[in-house]
């Protein structure tokens, strides 16, 4: 009977899975589970929890139920609070949880299976990363069994363990599936294993500038939604690339020379990249503060030159500057800095300036386009098609045996005159 009710729950899943990641985003919130396992036997305990980056105040755990009997299944909507603490585990436990915010925003969705039976699949609920090392073990009751298993994948026998524990060193995609386990005291549920791509990073600078006088600090860190181990930054001088480059995903120059100009970059194990950063370290007087980071469409952005006394150490824009851009004079400004209220493509380009102490180096300003909106209507409306749909279904079924039923009573029962039909009979 499990099988009949599965399908609903990872159809389930997968829908909310994909309103949660729209447009290439990711969520503002995150469901977690601890322990990390997508089935449990009865009376055991697990909890869930609503991860936000700010604040999980507007964030509420939902989920969505799939059992026999369909007048049970549908989604709970009164299951409403964003940390769940299960201490005793039942069978009615099982379902699909996510997150869901006051707007109609979704997380990750996370599919549970509480197993009446005494053997479950210990196998990861959330996704895992290509290239981590995954257990799954066979477990039988509440104890680790040294029970030879067999592992099944999609349906097929794919390993049998005597430790009934099964390793896969470095998962891939071909690894995600829908898994299940065997031994001598029974069969496990099945449970869907996702494997994901690495998570792509950024390169941050801070503070946010291309050019920087000499004997400044400036930090660069690889930003990356899981984590950074896998990622090193790296950077490219005058001389080729830097191998020998190596202080991990972050890097802090308290006192940068003219030698720590390059470009720098984030890079993964298999070869993946960020987005570059050009940073110039100016032996001389003059520098232009613009920013290093692309700049969005729309957005306000002021350039400075900046000047630095080098007997006092003390730095100042407030001297009469110009301003080229791709070696053209776009802006006289006495106050040593100029604003672009509202930059667009056509702004983009290489700039420099100078001022009665000196000239800057070049810099290049990146525009992009406004990032993608999120439709949180579509992410309701969706929402509203599968409550929906579902209560279709079950319209449907009744209408049918109503019908059914309807049509036997007409066989059954004869067919009454017109005088004895009720209401045509009018009394003298």
């Amino acid at each position: 009977m499990e099988r009949t009710y599965l399908l609903p729950l990872l159809l389930t899943t997968l829908v909310y899975s994909s309103l949660g990641h729209r447009g290439g985003r990711s969520p503002s919130a995150s469901l977690s589970i601890s322990p990390d396992r997508s089935q449990f036997l009865e009376y055991m305990s697990f909890s869930l929890s609503c991860e936000a980056q700010g604040s999980s105040t507007g964030w509420r755990l939902k989920r969505y139920t799939a059992t026999v009997k369909q007048s049970e299944s549908g989604v709970d909507w009164g299951f409403n609070q964003s940390n769940y603490v299960i201490k005793t585990a039942k069978t009615s436990d099982s379902g699909v949880y996510w997150c869901e915010s006051g707007s109609g925003e979704h997380s990750n969705a996370v599919n549970i299976t509480v197993h009446g039976g005494a053997v479950i699949l210990e196998s990861p609920a959330l996704p895992v990363t290509e290239d981590d090392s995954v257990t799954l073990r066979c477990k039988y009751q509440a104890t680790p069994s040294e029970l030879t298993a067999d592992f099944y994948k999609d349906g097929s026998l794919i390993r049998t363990e005597t430790t009934g524990q099964m390793t896969i060193p470095a998962v891939s995609k071909s690894d995600e599936g829908l898994y299940k386990c065997n031994n001598s005291e029974g069969e496990s549920p099945v449970s869907w294993m996702t494997v994901t791509g690495w998570s792509s990073a950024s390169l941050s600078i801070s503070p946010d500038r291309s050019q920087f006088l000499e004997y400044k600090s400036v930090s660069l860190s690889c930003e990356v939604q899981v984590s950074s181990a896998r990622w090193r930054l790296k950077r490219y001088t005058v001389t080729g690339v830097d191998w020998g480059f190596n202080h991990g995903s972050k890097y802090v120059i308290k006192t940068a020379k003219t030698s720590d100009s390059g470009v720098y970059w984030c890079e993964s194990r298999s070869g993946q990249c960020s987005n570059a950063v050009n940073i110039t370290v100016h032996g001389g007087a003059v520098i232009l503060e613009s920013p290093a980071l692309p700049v969005t469409e729309g957005d306000s952005v002021t350039l400075r030159c900046r000047h630095e006394d080098k007997k006092t150490k003390d730095t100042s824009s407030n001297f009469t500057a110009d301003f080229y851009k791709d070696g053209s004079l776009i802006r006289t400004e006495t106050t040593g800095q100029m604003t672009i209220p509202a930059v667009s493509k056509s702004d983009e380009g290489l700039y420099k300036c100078n001022n009665s102490e000196g000239e800057s180096p070049e810099s290049w300003m990146t525009v992009t386009g406004p990032g993608p909106v999120r439709s949180k209507s579509l992410s309701r409306l969706l929402c509203s098609l599968l409550v929906v749909s579902l209560y279709l279904l079950v319209t449907i079924v009744l209408l049918v045996k109503c019908r059914r039923r309807r049509a036997q009573g007409e066989i059954r029962v004869p067919r009454k005159t017109r005088e004895d039909q009720p209401g045509q009979h009018v009394e003298e």
